[in-house]
């Protein structure tokens, strides 16, 4: 469009032009601003033609490109731009220099925002137990209790060692149930517990009691090491093993005191107790794992009480008392249904050799006894877990366990003492913080206590960080 412009008015100025020479040729004399005029005109033709010709250039030149650009490619040319790329990038990688970066800026804060992290981590958990019991001859049928309080307190002291405290607040007084030091850094592959702690006896002796699958520890472990189970202080190693083939490996080695009264009740020379806890770890599958233990405990009694005539009186002699256990847990849960679905499986088994003073006066005797439990979970829902546990215990028959003597419940009178319990149990989650169990204890045998029929309603609660933890 702008050409045009240029050629019409080109045009125009000719024919002024032409008119203007007319005019000229009959004056006998050209007037001189009509020749400057002349001029400018001739001088406008010339750039005009020049920019015609400049622009008629470039638009060649954009037109070969247009057609070079839509001719299809070929597939050498392809490849010769593609190494020639490549050969550049070479190139300028080789040639380019490490950079060296300057160093952070230290920026130096006010100690006193970081001391929250020096606080401990406190959890509290608990239980609130209701019952209706059904027992010949037993006149109190219900009860209902907050059965304990725990107050769970951890920290990391420094990047080597952290301690964990559990206190236990009930009716019955405050009891200092935990509280360990972990190093970990002792020996290679091993940790190292000082303390006061719940012991490796298997599995489910060292989880507290609000953090059971039921509501209460197993017949046989309760009856071998009492209603409180193994909790002893002393000093624990716990080494990683080479691996077995595909299996893992942990030993674990106590050595502490001869607190529990049910197995240790006569020691007053202060001998330490031995614990030794084998463990083995697989995985059957990615949604499967198997895992189980051996373990054995060792220590001694020294005092005994013995029916001399009408009276009892205190022997020495030390005497060695032995338990061995056996675990197994098994565990199917679905890696892409975990929240949802799983079965888990676990036994164990317990085996009592204490030799003893007998007290009536009969000299060294043995008490043999043993226990176990098996228990099969399901997780039906979200929050929705439903069990069954069955318990036994085979104690010893001897005469002279009557009821008041120190044996009961390790042996009793009756020849092939025994006693079975059924417990079907449903656990509804209401939330992560809290949950409900309904349990029904059917609990039958022969030369031991009545039959029972216990209905349980419990009710657990937690906060803080670590909530519902084993132990």
């Amino acid at each position: 469009m702008q050409v045009k412009k240029i050629f019409c008015l080109l045009f125009l100025l000719a024919a002024i032009g032409s008119s203007g020479m007319a005019l000229a040729g009959n004056n006998e004399t050209e007037n001189p601003e009509l020749a400057e005029l002349k001029k400018q005109i001739l001088e406008m033709k010339r750039q005009m033609n020049e920019t015609r010709l400049k622009h008629e250039t470039e638009i060649n030149a954009l037109r070969e490109k247009i057609d070079k650009l839509s001719q299809p490619v070929s597939e050498e040319a392809k490849a010769e731009d593609e190494l020639a790329r490549l050969r550049e990038l070479a190139e300028s990688m080789a040639g380019e220099k490490k950079v060296q970066k300057a160093p952070e800026e230290t920026v130096y804060k006010f100690g006193g925002l970081s001391l929250q992290q020096l606080n401990p981590e406190i959890s509290v958990s608990g239980d609130f137990v209701g019952h209706f019991r059904h027992q010949s001859e037993t006149r109190k049928r219900t009860d209902a209790e907050i059965r304990g309080l725990e107050l769970n307190f951890q920290s990391y002291l420094d990047p080597y060692s952290r301690i964990k405290a559990t206190t236990h607040i009930s009716d019955a007084g405050v009891d200092l149930e935990e509280v360990y030091l972990t190093h970990f850094t002792v020996l290679e592959n091993a940790t190292l517990d000082l303390g006061r702690f719940r012991q490796q006896f298997g599995v489910v002796n060292r989880w507290h009691e609000d953090a059971l699958d039921q509501v209460q520890y197993p017949l046989a472990l309760r009856k071998i090491f009492g209603d409180g189970g193994l909790n002893q202080t002393g000093a624990s190693i716990e080494w990683i093993l080479p691996k077995w083939g595909q299996a893992h490996q942990g030993l674990t080695f106590q050595v502490t005191n001869t607190e529990n009264e049910s197995l240790f009740g006569g020691d007053t020379l202060g001998n330490p107790s031995l614990l030794l806890h084998y463990k083995n770890y697989r995985d059957l599958s990615r949604d499967t794992y198997l895992e189980f233990g051996l373990t054995g405990l060792f220590g001694w009694n020294d005092k005994w009480n013995v029916l001399k005539g009408s009276t009892l009186e205190n022997e020495h002699d030390t005497l060695g008392t032995q338990v061995f256990g056996a675990d197994l847990s098994f565990l199917w849960e679905p890696a892409d249904r975990a929240l949802y679905r799983n079965v888990e499986w676990r036994s164990e088994v317990y085996f009592l050799n204490q030799d003893i003073l007998a007290p009536d006066n009969s000299g060294r005797d043995n008490l043999n006894a043993w226990g176990a439990y098996s228990y099969l979970q399901s997780k039906i829902a979200r929050n929705l877990d439903i069990g069954i546990r069955a318990d036994y215990y085979k104690p010893d028959s001897k005469d002279y366990a009557t009821a008041g003597a120190s044996v009961v419940p390790l042996a009793y009178t009756a020849k092939n003492a025994e006693r079975w319990q059924i417990c079907p149990y449903v656990t509804w989650w209401q939330s992560e913080w809290v949950k409900f169990r309904c349990e029904y204890d059917y609990a039958f045998g022969h030369g031991t206590e009545d039959t029972e029929h216990v209905f349980w309603l419990q009710a657990i609660f937690s906060a803080g960080p670590h909530k519902h933890e084993r132990y």
